[in-house]
């Protein structure tokens, strides 16, 4: 077994306000594998963007990292300098946002803000740069780039920025791609074709990915293996397959039943009772307890952690096997 390029352990992350402290991520552990693709899932709220921008050092102001560790390459990320985290911010590992027109630079043209990285981080001259931003523009499928290049980013169509923030990400050949919900403001034509990209992209330069996503399809087309997260814990990893055939946690299965399936418009959608915690005060014992059609009266007190099942996978549910008996009576793969 090789060792894992990224390795996240007991994440703890806190929001210090006026009101006290609010704890957005709670123990939470996940590997990536050197050219895997792992996704995060869960419900707004869940906790798994403020897990992914941890790992860069780039949470809000009022936040901050209070325990755990995030190894990258054999290195605590959490205890290198500030110095060492800036070197490898951009250059081994990149991030593609959830909104370009907010994250590019509206007064600057496209061409320049790709080209920017290259000369930046890796010092290469503007001449250079400028090159490669154009073979950055042609490799995510951009058309006419010498053109494109001049345009601003209101010029471009949803798609177009954010192939182009793509194409920032990449501009430095990093070896871990962190992806935030980078095709929710994308129509469903669009987000297949972006989709299509990064896997072929992860597939041609052997690129680790993180993919944080509500949306199990989305998951089910980029990623081989699955961290559902619920009220800023890991409750179920393993395989995309395993996971979505047999959940091994009640709230992997109310997500998975959630899916709309074109097969049952006639009957009612199924949905998760309730409401996720409030992450100021969550319920003792499993934080799914109140929800769960599986929960008994050991669920109320205790704590939960992950635990392995072998094969790679591991749940946080003490009645697991209850949940995927449910499941093998009614199954849920199709519906993802």
């Amino acid at each position: 077994m090789t060792e894992p390029l990224l390795r996240v352990e007991d994440l703890r992350v806190e929001f210090r306000l006026s009101s006290g402290r609010v704890v957005a991520v709670d123990g939470a552990s996940f590997e990536v594998g050197r050219g895997e693709a792992l996704g995060l899932v869960g419900e707004s709220g869940s906790g798994k963007t403020m897990a992914l921008r941890a790992l860069v050092g780039l949470l809000p102001r009022t936040a901050r990292v209070t325990a755990g560790s995030i190894e990258y390459e054999g290195v605590d990320l959490l205890r290198a300098s500030e110095d060492a985290r800036r070197r490898l911010r951009g250059r081994s590992i990149a991030m593609i946002f959830q909104e370009p027109m907010t994250a590019l630079n509206p007064v600057m043209r496209v061409g320049q803000q790709i080209a920017e990285v290259p000369r930046v981080v890796l010092g290469v001259g503007r001449r250079r740069a400028d090159e490669r931003a154009l073979e950055l523009m042609r490799l995510v499928g951009i058309p006419d780039p010498v053109r494109r290049a001049q345009a601003y980013p209101h010029e471009l169509s949803g798609g177009m920025r954010q192939r182009v923030m793509i194409a920032i990400a990449l501009a430095a050949d990093p070896q871990l791609v962190l992806c935030d919900e980078p095709t929710t403001a994308l129509d469903v034509t669009i987000q297949d074709q972006i989709l299509q990209l990064l896997r072929a992209l992860r597939e041609e330069f052997g690129l680790s990915v993180v993919f944080v996503s509500h949306d199990l399809a989305v998951i089910a087309q980029t990623c081989r293996r699955i961290a559902v997260m619920y009220a800023g814990q890991v409750v179920e990893t393993g395989s995309v397959e395993e996971v979505f055939r047999e959940p091994r946690h009640p709230y992997t299965l109310g997500l998975l039943r959630s899916v709309p399936d074109f097969e049952l418009v006639r009957e009612r959608l199924s949905a998760i009772p309730g409401t996720p915690p409030d992450p100021a005060a969550p319920p003792s014992g499993c934080r799914f307890h109140p929800r769960c059609a599986f929960s008994r009266h050991d669920c109320t007190g205790g704590l939960f952690p992950l635990q392995p099942l072998g094969g790679g996978r591991a749940t946080a549910c003490i009645h697991h096997e209850d949940c995927a008996e449910d499941a093998r009576r009614e199954p849920v793969l199709a519906r993802a």
